[in-house]
């Protein structure tokens, strides 16, 4: 059957199993769209770019499936560059498609030229520049495989607009021949055992687990693994909800701002197990004072991680899932009673300070954080932004299920909520879906409000806004004398700005009215929106200060 371009891209998708797109239209991809009626492909008209990308990547983060993008040339490819990078960063599997002018221009510095394949070189893990019409399906075929096998990350295809009105004879590739990609999956026997033995043998043993088990599916085997041998689970930010956060193993967050017992822990622990965690900057501090007492085993798929900024004593390269079953008949049972009673000792000032959470007469962000998980018995998918609303919720909302937290980790990318609860929602109809982001990074994004209400998308927004670019705030508190150079900002009415957009709003200014508005939050069937006006200078505590052991917290005042 002869197709055109911009027909083969929407046959291959179907193909693929893509059920929707997110994008906005421009003229160097318009052929591509005049074709979109004729396919039963969703499409998402979203308000600016960026929000597509990080759309499609929340999409993909919640669903496991490959998340699509689209947009024109020029600025509209460019405006997706934050939302790859950000799926870079953070192993999610995207394939963008950017409208490219005219093969015969190209170097000419046309209208809306932007060589967007040279851009993202650094921020995809392929790409493509498709000059001839036979190249296009081959290309969407290996684009769809590198995108979500091995390690996940986001391929960009960008489509001469004579590539999407030229013909040929359609024919779909039924094999992928990329000779010099072959991730390594399984994990090399001979060192699972080497890791077997090293577990048999720890006395003080820990779990570090990362959004790699939750990429590879490898919950339940982790579960098993842990309660086996009666091991402890930390996890990175993007590793929450490996393990159910209410199971006496999970210790929850470790890091710049994980609890003290937990970091305490990673101090003193003689075994860590890293499983599809990268041992980031910000779990590990510098690398010189990490878990000096610790040997470490890393088990991850990409071999570039092991290594790359903590020495290891083996390292395993494989799918978590893979390994991890493979360990499990290895592992023998244990107890590990003194190290367990040893961190519910550390664990205690945790409890205490739950209860004064609650005494507090300040309108705390912590407390609307817990309440809501209490609303939501730990159920909700998390869609959080970055800074200080993240952390809170990273702390004081329990996930008790898989893909429960989907945030912007390695890039940090103010933003990300709003329009990548887009994608989940879309992604996840049904599922009570929360926004948690600050007033600062709600602002950089809000326009998607128009999204949620043309998609008819019931997500709750909960905004923790006090007046502040908040984290940097603290930062300016703490570290740099007071001053609050460039963190001050003005930001509108929010609940008469999401009504604007026709959802109802609340503005909640006391402590008493947060039950009552989650509740109310819940009790609506569409969107809505909650302004909770929050303590101005209130501070994410603990925090390690840069250059310190991860162990040397400035502590919250009610610790002391």
């Amino acid at each position: 059957m002869k197709m055109n371009g911009a027909q083969i891209l929407w046959e291959c998708l179907v193909r693929e199993g893509v059920d929707v797109v997110f994008g906005i239209t421009g003229g160097a991809i318009m052929p591509v769209y005049h074709e979109l009626p004729k396919f039963p492909i969703r499409h998402v008209t979203v308000r600016h770019e960026q929000a597509a990308a990080h759309a499609a990547d929340g999409y993909a983060r919640a669903t496991g499936k490959v998340g699509v993008c689209m947009s024109t040339s020029g600025p509209g490819a460019t405006n997706l560059v934050t939302g790859i990078a950000t799926a870079q960063m953070d192993s999610s599997p995207i394939v963008a498609f950017t409208g490219q002018v005219p093969s015969a221009v190209l170097g000419t510095d046309a209208f809306q030229e932007t060589d967007i394949t040279g851009i993202t070189m650094p921020i995809t893990k392929h790409n493509y520049l498709i000059t001839d019409v036979r190249d296009l399906a081959p290309a969407i075929r290996e684009a769809f495989h590198i995108a979500s096998t091995g390690r996940p990350g986001p391929v960009l295809i960008d489509i001469t607009k004579d590539v999407q009105m030229a013909e040929i004879e359609f024919e779909y590739p039924k094999e992928i021949n990329l000779p010099g990609y072959k991730p390594h999956t399984k994990g090399n026997i001979r060192q699972i055992r080497q890791a077997a033995q090293m577990i048999n043998e720890a006395q003080r043993p820990l779990f570090v687990a990362g959004q790699g088990v939750l990429i590879s599916g490898a919950e339940r085997e982790l579960r098993a693994l842990a309660e086996k041998a009666q091991i402890p689970v930390v996890t990175s930010l993007l590793g929450k909800s490996a393990i159910p956060e209410s199971h006496p193993l999970c210790l929850g967050m470790g890091g710049m701002h994980g609890e003290a017992f937990v970091n305490h822990a990673l101090q003193e622990a003689d075994l860590l197990v890293g499983v599809g965690a990268r041992f980031d900057d910000r779990l590990t501090s510098t690398a010189e004072t990490f878990a000096p007492k610790a040997k470490i085993i890393h088990i991850d798929i990409d071999p570039a991680e092991i290594g790359k900024r903590i020495p290891v004593d083996l390292p395993i390269v494989g799918d978590a899932g893979n390994v991890l079953r493979a360990l499990i008949p290895l592992v023998k049972r244990a107890s590990h009673k003194e190290w367990l009673a040893q961190i519910d000792e550390w664990r205690q000032d945790t409890y205490a300070r739950d209860i004064l959470l609650r005494e507090t007469d300040e309108f705390i962000p912590q407390y609307v954080i817990r309440n809501i998980w209490e609303a939501t018995e730990g159920q909700a998918i998390m869609v959080t932004d970055v800074g200080q609303n993240q952390m809170w919720e990273a702390q004081y909302y329990l996930h008790e299920r898989p893909r429960g937290l989907i945030t912007s980790g390695g890039l940090g990318t103010m933003g990300f909520a709003l329009p990548a609860a887009v994608g989940v929602a879309v992604g996840r109809p049904g599922e009570p879906v929360w926004v948690v982001a600050g007033d600062g990074g709600f602002q950089m994004t809000l326009q998607e409000l128009a999204t949620v209400v043309q998609e008819r998308l019931p997500l709750k927004i909960a905004i923790l806004n006090n007046g502040y670019l908040g984290m940097v705030r603290q930062w300016q508190e703490l570290f740099f004398e007071k001053n609050y150079s460039g963190t001050p900002i003005l930001g509108p009415d929010f609940a008469k700005l999401a009504e604007a957009y026709g959802i109802p709003g609340i503005t909640v200014e006391e402590k008493a009215q947060v039950p009552e508005a989650i509740k109310q939050a819940l009790e609506t069937e569409g969107p809505i929106l909650l302004d909770f006006r929050i303590e101005r200078e209130h501070n994410v505590f603990p925090i390690v200060p840069v250059g310190q052991p991860i162990d040397k917290m400035i502590r919250r005042p009610i610790d002391s």
